[in-house]
């Protein structure tokens, strides 16, 4: 029984992969002028579907929401007794129905008409009546369904999904629509924290800043890295000028040289080019910077070159950056 699931399961996956291939010969004219009509509308653009083309038609209005093209979803049998108050001449329609003969979806097409709206088109019949009545029609047609009966949406709602997505992402490219962008309309959980979260958001500073002049010597650092616990101090000049950095790191090699901390100022065995970044840049980039250097924390400096925070990966871990 259960090498029957999985050979059931190996035809579906087959059978849906060549649905998904099979779309490429519809990206076509067709396809373009419908991305042209949704990226020229000064409205909204409004997902309509029936039954299971609902569903997907749902989530397609999601993804074009988020991706930078204002959308919402629409039930024909709603729009009949009333919703169709949602849309305006300056909105675009997308009518999904694979078969593109649906009675509740044709039934509002005439209001659409008159109020002015354009309306996309995509179904799986190039010579149905949906397809006909709209402005442009784009082709979904699988050759089966996954279901061996033929009957249950199968093949032909994901294919539907990856239409709508490959619009979707079209008009995201042609606005030039940002992780910025993305993260305004992402604002809570872990995706908004990575992309709006900036630096100056998560660093240690004021009182909280490990600090030490560069003529202290080695064992007035060590208390600094201790009393502040973010395993490094920044050494600045009588300017408050940043001049290096003292690390846990650093600590470990000058033990194995024998160097006396009571006595050695800091500034001889710091490391002076350290990297450091500004308070503006968003943590997630400050994250890719500790990866790369494969380093444990970084100092943030002004324009003056003076150290005003620093962090640590476990700042970035607490933020739920990582």
């Amino acid at each position: 029984m259960a090498a029957e699931f999985i050979a059931c399961a190996q035809r579906v996956l087959k059978i849906e992969q060549q649905a998904i291939e099979q779309l490429a010969q519809y990206l076509n004219a067709d396809f373009e002028q419908a991305c042209e009509i949704m990226f020229k509308c000064t409205g909204r653009i409004i997902v309509v579907g029936m039954g299971k083309s609902g569903h997907i038609g749902n989530k397609i209005a999601a993804t074009l929401a988020s991706t930078g093209s204002p959308a919402f979803f629409v039930h024909p049998g709603e729009a009949s007794h009333g919703d169709l108050g949602m849309i305006t001449k300056e909105d675009v329609v997308l009518l999904i129905s694979n078969s593109g003969e649906t009675n509740e979806i044709l039934s509002i097409v005439p209001v659409i008409k008159r109020l002015g709206a354009s309306m996309i088109a995509m179904t799986g019949n190039t010579t149905s009546s949906l397809a006909k009545l709209a402005n442009v029609h784009i082709c979904i047609k699988v050759e089966q369904e996954a279901c061996p009966l033929g009957l249950a949406p199968t093949a032909s709602t994901t294919a539907t999904l990856v239409m709508g997505d490959a619009l979707a992402v079209a008009l995201l490219e042609a606005r030039g629509f940002t992780a910025d962008d993305f993260a305004l309309s992402h604002p809570g959980g872990s995706l908004g924290r990575r992309l709006l979260l900036t630096v100056k958001d998560i660093m240690h500073a004021g009182d909280s800043l490990p600090v030490v002049n560069e003529h202290d010597i080695i064992r007035n650092a060590l208390l600094e890295i201790s009393a502040k616990g973010l395993g490094m101090t920044a050494i600045v000049n009588t300017q408050g000028e940043l001049t290096g950095l003292f690390t846990d790191g650093d600590l470990r090699r000058i033990l194995e040289q024998r160097i006396d901390i009571h006595t050695t100022e800091i500034s001889t065995v710091m490391t002076k080019r350290c990297t450091t970044v500004y308070q503006d840049i968003l943590a997630a980039e400050a994250l890719n910077i500790l990866e790369q250097k494969r380093i444990n924390g970084l100092l943030v400096i002004d324009n003056c070159n003076r150290p005003i925070g620093a962090f640590n990966m476990q700042d970035l871990l607490k933020a739920g950056v990582i």
